[in-house]
């Protein structure tokens, strides 16, 4: 990747599968060292233009990269914390009891899945049972039928997870984009699942880059990058270039 001009950008950043590596289950991931050290160095020489957009509550994010506390968006938009250290504003209503309750009772009948709630969405996780996954949508869309309609099932890495319609992460970038740290620069998100194809086509609308990490959604010879490692390699390196 070519770093010129890069000191007056954004960064947007997925978490699994583009900084850290996926695990086997949503507790099981490692972060590696100097991951928080580095993102921090990158705010401050940024002018606090960094942001983390994920799947994941905004707690998690606090817990893995702690002790950084980042501008952020969580559950995929559903959740957003506009400056560091800041109050989390919840952008849909959290999700109904029953609908969560059904997805346990799915999971419950497929030994290997795991089912991972927060407070918008709820996730079926198949990574152990990849075989299932027809099995498993044409039951979370009969739950779906019953449910109210501004909630659908997306894709991601080895999961199924049913969400509010109206949030994206595309969305969050948009707005993290009107924020007085990241106004007038030009954003570069970076990720590797189908959920961050909206922010991947919002940031080139916006007139900076989407990059992509290779995995199960993107091919090495259609990424950017070919994992993690060399995502955490890029960002030592502009790191480097912005403190020279």
């Amino acid at each position: 990747m070519d770093l010129d001009d890069l000191s007056t950008c954004a960064l947007f950043l997925d978490l699994d599968g583009t900084l850290i590596d996926i695990a086997a289950t949503p507790d099981g991931v490692r972060i590696p060292e100097g991951l928080s050290a580095l993102l921090s160095r990158l705010m401050r020489d940024l002018g606090g233009a960094v942001a983390i957009l994920t799947g994941r509550p905004i707690e998690d994010v606090d817990r893995l990269l702690a002790p950084m506390v980042p501008v952020a968006a969580g559950v995929h938009g559903a959740e957003l914390r506009p400056l560091p250290h800041g109050e989390i504003v919840c952008k849909a209503v959290p999700i109904d009891d029953e609908i969560v309750q059904a997805v346990r009772r799915l999971a419950s009948e497929h030994s290997g899945t795991i089912v991972e709630t927060k407070r918008a969405s709820v996730a079926l996780h198949y990574r152990q049972v990849p075989a299932l996954v027809s099995q498993l949508e044409a039951a979370l869309r009969r739950i779906l039928a019953e449910a109210p309609d501004h909630l659908i099932l997306a894709h991601g890495r080895q999961v199924l997870e049913i969400v509010p319609r109206h949030v994206s992460k595309g969305a969050a970038l948009e707005t993290i984009m009107e924020l007085p740290a990241f106004a007038g620069r030009r954003p570069v998100m970076i990720g590797d699942d189908i959920p961050d194809l909206s922010a991947l086509e919002a940031a080139g609308r916006l007139g900076g880059r989407g990059l992509k990490v290779a995995g199960e959604q993107f091919s090495r010879t259609e990424a950017d990058f070919s994992g993690p490692a060399e995502v955490r390699a890029w960002l030592m390196s502009l790191a480097e270039k912005l403190a020279a």
